[in-house]
């Protein structure tokens, strides 16, 4: 009997075997020529990678603790919308869920003038 891996072949015809059962000093015969032949294949395989093995451009970038620049982060856009207080046609805004995950979400407004807003959705 040959192994390969996990697949165990016939010595005399090459057929691939049925899977044994991995105790050894166990009889398999073969389907096709008949041939029996003592199981001696390891079923057992065990294989470990090192982190580093496989290189990923995202694990690279990934780190246990992430910093963030306060400039890095976006709090608001402008949106063509009218103060209540002024008249001014551009205001900024953001938006938060504040509610349920199947509620809208909150949008917050406000005005170079000062005057805030939010509107839920």
């Amino acid at each position: 009997m040959s192994a390969i891996g996990s697949l165990v072949f016939c010595p005399d015809c090459g057929n691939l075997l049925d899977r044994s059962s991995g105790l050894q000093k166990k009889t398999i015969e073969c389907d096709i020529c008949g041939a029996k032949c003592e199981d001696t294949s390891v079923k057992v395989i065990v294989t470990k990678s090192k982190p580093d093995a496989f290189p990923s451009s995202l694990r690279a970038k990934r780190s246990e603790v992430q910093t963030v620049e306060e400039g890095d982060v976006q709090k608001d856009a402008i949106i063509r919308e009218t103060c209540e207080k002024c008249g001014r046609e551009e205001v900024r805004y953001y938006t938060m869920q504040l509610r349920s995950a199947d509620e809208g979400s909150t949008v917050f407004y406000t005005c170079e003038c000062g005057h805030k807003w939010n509107n839920n959705n």
